[in-house]
């Protein structure tokens, strides 16, 4: 293997290792605060906190216009120019479009508060708690603003020290909150949470790029090619976030808050968990695919070894999670949230297609395709709500889960299939090939979980884990200089 190729593997593993690192010790300190909560709360409690942060999210989803993301691509171009004037002045227009989206955002929940009461809840008038969350949809403007000028100058330290500070606010502030006012506490929880969460991310952006109001005149023209990019990714944005918004209202109706704590606990502990190896995608990778975007040849090699990695990093990670679930879940949870543990064993498969679907999704936006893009996420979301709907209908949580691994399989398909034609950039086999490969072996662990008890559960669980983990490190050791550094820390450690 060239060298080259070895530093380009070496640089996708340190930043998702960093970022992974930084999630994972988010995840401790979340699986403490979840404990907390889920004991004072009980599945009513996160089901409703759960429906007043979906709403909220759909909410800043349908009226920030992309611009936390769609900025990144922008100040990541002029950040690598170096020309400084033009880089402060466009952050100028990156503030001004996100105060601008935030306040339209807060006035819109406060007006149609009455229709989300109505959609959401089949029980009692919620109106005012919508009209004084309406702030957090400002706050969330602000934040994703800032947040964005941090990844485009590439300040990655800053924003893994925000992301464990905002977890350990977040334990600190909701722990006593619910412990003195229960359910009562749960909006007061999610404002003090977003306001800590903007005031520390703009501590940390104004220190790099210090706010000024002059050459402000007119500046919000200047951002429309920024806007045009983002106005499809919040399209996305709203159908990932109604499509969430949907599920968990029709889990309302039909069933009850329990069942959406359950749902809501089960999905966030899956996929928000599994962020451990996907945090790095939007802050490294995008800025990296953006620069090499209009080369197909580098686009579908960087693209391949993205893929590679992430794909080796959680691949022994969810052999081990479809196992251990039932010692775990009620260990970072409570035992009430034991009936999700099949659906969190059929999910967890879907994120084998996740680590391939993700590294080539990010193409078309990096290439500026924003319909592309609008068009393979309004897809996939169509087809989950339709499949979560009748999956639940006849199997209850644990066809919701399968649902979602069917629209995983649908998604894979669609991607690879419309990115092929339309770009002419593909995986490579062998990347094909490792994903069939490691995904058969957390099949494999799926079925050992039904049918195996006792001792021959925990060796079949042992066994493929090794043996998943095994591919994973021997690929590693092949193709980055990890093998060489691990010797040459203990070398240092021995005194050689």
């Amino acid at each position: 293997m060239k060298e080259n190729d070895k530093d380009i593997y070496g640089h996708i593993l340190k930043y998702t290792s960093l970022f992974g690192g930084v999630h994972g010790l988010n995840i401790l300190i979340t699986i403490v605060r979840t404990k907390i909560v889920t004991w004072l709360l009980g599945p009513g409690g996160m089901g409703l906190s759960s429906l007043f942060q979906t709403t909220a999210n759909f909410i800043s989803q349908a009226t920030n216009l992309g611009i936390s993301f769609s900025a990144v691509r922008n100040v990541s171009e002029l950040f690598d120019s170096g020309d400084e004037a033009r880089i402060a002045h466009f952050i100028k227009v990156v503030r001004a479009w996100s105060l601008l989206t935030g306040l339209i955002g807060t006035l819109l929940c406060m007006l149609i508060g009455p229709i989300l009461s109505q959609l959401t809840f089949t029980w009692g008038d919620h109106t005012l708690h919508f009209v004084v969350l309406a702030p957090l949809v400002g706050m969330l403007a602000v934040t994703g603003g800032e947040t964005a000028i941090l990844k485009g100058a590439r300040q990655l330290r800053s924003l893994a020290a925000i992301q464990m500070y905002n977890v350990i606010a977040a334990l600190l502030i909701s722990v006593p909150v619910y412990y003195f006012f229960g359910e009562s506490g749960i909006v007061p929880v999610m404002l003090l949470t977003g306001l800590f969460a903007m005031i520390l991310t703009i501590q940390k952006s104004h220190k790099l790029y210090p706010l000024r109001f002059s050459g402000i005149h007119g500046i919000l023209g200047e951002g429309m090619g920024m806007v045009k990019l983002g106005v499809a990714f919040t399209l996305a944005g709203i159908f990932g976030s109604g499509a969430d918004f949907i599920i968990r209202a029709y889990l309302n109706n039909v069933s009850s808050l329990d069942e959406v704590g359950h749902y809501n606990v089960g999905y966030m502990m899956t996929m928000t968990y599994a962020g451990m190896i996907f945090s790095a995608m939007e802050t490294d990778y995008f800025p990296r695919l953006s620069a090499v975007n209009n080369d197909r040849f580098k686009c579908m090699d960087l693209i391949s070894k993205q893929a590679e990695v992430s794909l080796l990093l959680i691949s022994p990670i969810i052999v081990a999670a479809i196992f251990l679930l039932p010692v775990a879940l009620p260990l970072l949870t409570s035992s009430k949230f034991l009936p999700v543990v099949d659906m969190m064993r059929i999910m967890s498969l879907a994120l084998y297609l996740r680590a391939v679907n993700l590294s080539l999704e990010y193409l078309s936006l990096a290439k500026g395709a924003s319909l592309s893009y609008l068009f393979l996420e309004g897809v996939y979301d169509v087809f989950v709500v339709i499949l979560t709907i009748v999956c639940y209908q006849f199997y209850g949580l644990t066809g919701a889960g399968a649902a979602l691994l069917a629209a995983g399989v649908f998604n894979t398909l669609l991607v690879m299939g419309y990115i092929g034609l339309k770009f002419g950039v593909h995986i490579r086999k062998a990347i094909f090939l490792l994903l069939l490969l490691q995904m058969g072996i957390g099949v494999a662990a799926f079925f050992a979980t039904q049918w195996l008890s006792g001792f021959g559960y925990w060796l079949a669980g042992i066994g493929l884990f090794g043996i998943s983990l095994w591919i994973s490190v021997n690929i590693l050791r092949r193709k980055t200089h990890l093998w060489d550094k691990i010797k040459a820390k203990i070398n240092k450690i021995l005194g050689k």
